[in-house]
């Protein structure tokens, strides 16, 4: 089966199963998926049970996809994201906003943590841009004409119009929204302290292991993307060691925050 069979096999489970036009798709990071238990009149599917879809294993990441209703939008959420360090291919990695441009989706609202190269913990970074040094393109192959040219430009692949909703809000809730680069690396080890030195000359705001494939895929797709990046650790040089249990640690203490700007800024798109 092709990759267009596989997208079009899945979506027609979805809508099976009372999922029909979502207006846009959550993508929630690490620790980040409590969000979708606030979606009201919710259909939930374990990962398992959908054909063609990955597996999620990371901690913090629950691995069901669930629709329905969020601050009067129709939503379409991932409980948990695939990863190319987990072995998954690429695309595997973006299948789900393939499936969510054949549902129907106008935009995306991709959520991450990440290490913090200009801002310190606790920070939410509205993505303005990225740098993909995975040495991966989830574009390589043949293209989906479908979806969109072979040659797609990347120059606003975060939506401006997004972004400027996205702090105004911030700014009603009293929410300090900053905005940066994203460096997206495969991970799964986290950088060493001569890498974010690197970064920070190539002009990132913060790294992380996500993001980057999918919204690749999303502005190839003509997807509208919100991205937001909870800083949840600094990056490494910057404090004397890593590790996952701060990552969830943090994204716990700025959660509430977290959720209020999503949903504040869902009602605005």
């Amino acid at each position: 089966m092709n990759l267009m069979d596989k997208i079009n096999e899945t979506a027609q489970f979805l809508k099976d199963k009372g999922i029909t036009v979502p207006a846009f798709g959550l993508i929630l990071g690490s620790g980040l998926g409590e969000l979708a238990g606030e979606i009201e009149n919710a259909v939930s599917i374990d990962y398992a049970d959908i054909p063609n879809w990955g597996r999620s294993t990371v901690v913090g990441h629950a691995g069901k996809l669930v629709y329905g209703d969020l601050a009067g939008r129709k939503v379409l959420a991932l409980q948990g994201r695939f990863h190319f360090y987990e072995g998954n291919p690429m695309e595997v990695v973006t299948f789900p906003v393939r499936v969510m441009r054949a549902l129907g989706c106008e935009g995306v609202i991709v959520t991450n943590a990440a290490g913090g190269v200009e801002y310190g913990p606790g920070t939410l970074m509205a993505i303005s841009d990225h740098i993909n040094l995975t040495g991966q393109n989830p574009l390589i192959g043949a293209n989906l004409d479908e979806f969109g040219p072979r040659f797609p430009d990347m120059s606003d692949a975060y939506t401006k119009v997004y972004r400027e909703k996205a702090h105004a809000v911030a700014e009603k809730l009293g929410v300090d929204l900053k905005e940066g680069v994203y460096l997206g690396v495969t991970g799964p080890t986290y950088e060493t302290p001569a890498e974010i030195r690197a970064f920070q000359t190539l002009g990132a705001s913060a790294v992380g292991m996500s993001t980057v494939p999918e919204v690749i895929v999303a502005a190839h797709s003509g997807l509208k993307v919100l991205g937001i990046s909870a800083i949840t650790n600094f990056a490494a040089g910057f404090q004397s060691e890593l590790n996952h249990g701060e990552v969830v640690e943090v994204t716990e203490r700025i959660k509430e925050d977290f959720k209020g700007l999503v949903k504040a800024i869902l009602a605005e798109l």
